[in-house]
């Protein structure tokens, strides 16, 4: 059994104190049931004052929440970048390649980073309205032939959606203080779900293997050992992802609910859900001169 604390500040805390202490053992000689990877190994938070906080908010022209600034104060991102060996080809003689990726993105140092990926949620949704996954949503009227006009329909749309800011990779925090619900966003193009309805759960989900917050069941049927939630972490996931009302993401809850796999968000239940595919539910509302059925979902 373990104690998650309730209060934000403590439950920040918390993590730093319980990951750090996972962090600091050996997997090279450790015999525990789970260990961090190698290049994670001794890994210590490194939090920012709240003089450093303004100087970004000022820097990006953004606004952090008080969750946010607790987050970037206690934890913002650890003292290293998980370092990652690739080819630009598939030859086998193509030189291999290092590539550093943060664990969480570093507000003082990943300049780069941060402006590419502020970028990400608007360029990547247009590739899928624009392109071939033809995702339109119903509240923007018939859509038009014109790439020009479908370009400024979406615009003017991304426009009016709350504020959402970057954490690691490719998850973003709902920005709005004047909002009740706060979630995390995965966006993937225009497949995005919920990572979490609030920064506790969010953290929980995205740290879990590195909170060590799960323990080892035998599974009878497949002769082999999985690992599963402790009963404390999954009544946390389970709350959190109960269909309620009050959840409402203006503008964005569209997009998420365009594909099935966004349902699962909101604690709904959707159409085929037999389905293991990603495909569109609401029909894309395309002129009748083309190809209305819906479409799975396409990666670019």
């Amino acid at each position: 059994m373990i104690e998650i604390p309730k209060d934000f500040t403590e439950f920040l805390y918390w993590v730093k104190e319980r990951t750090e202490l996972f962090w600091s053992i050996d997997p090279q000689t450790s015999e525990n049931d789970f260990v961090c990877e190698d290049w994670i190994y001794g890994a210590k938070w490194i939090g920012l004052t709240e003089k450093e906080i303004d100087a970004i908010e000022i820097k990006y022209a953004i606004k952090f929440t008080e969750e946010h600034r607790s987050f970037l104060k206690i934890l913002h991102t650890i003292d290293r970048k998980e370092r990652r060996e690739y080819t630009e080809t598939f030859e086998e003689d193509a030189p291999k390649l290092i590539k550093e990726f943060p664990f969480f993105y570093n507000w003082m140092e990943d300049e780069t980073e941060i402006k590419k990926i502020f970028s990400w949620p608007f360029d990547t949704m247009l590739e899928d309205v624009a392109g071939n996954n033809q995702v339109w949503l119903k509240s923007w009227g018939n859509k038009p032939n014109s790439e020009i006009e479908i370009k400024k329909i979406y615009s003017e749309w991304f426009q009016k959606t709350p504020a959402i800011l970057p954490l690691t990779g490719y998850r973003f925090v709902i920005s709005d203080p004047n909002l009740r619900h706060r979630p995390v966003l995965s966006i993937y193009g225009s497949d995005i779900i919920v990572f979490g309805w609030n920064f506790r759960s969010y953290l929980l989900n995205e740290l879990q293997e590195h909170l060590n917050i799960s323990k080892l069941v035998y599974d009878e049927e497949y002769d082999c050992y999985d690992p599963i939630l402790f009963n404390e972490v999954q009544e946390i996931f389970d709350e959190d992802y109960k269909h309620d009302e009050s959840k409402i993401i203006p503008y964005w809850q569209e997009m998420i609910l365009i594909w099935n796999s966004g349902w699962d968000s909101f604690g709904l239940k959707y159409p085929g859900e037999e389905d293991s595919e990603a495909y569109l539910i609401i029909k894309t509302y395309t002129p009748d001169s083309k190809d209305n059925s819906p479409l799975t979902f396409n990666a670019f």
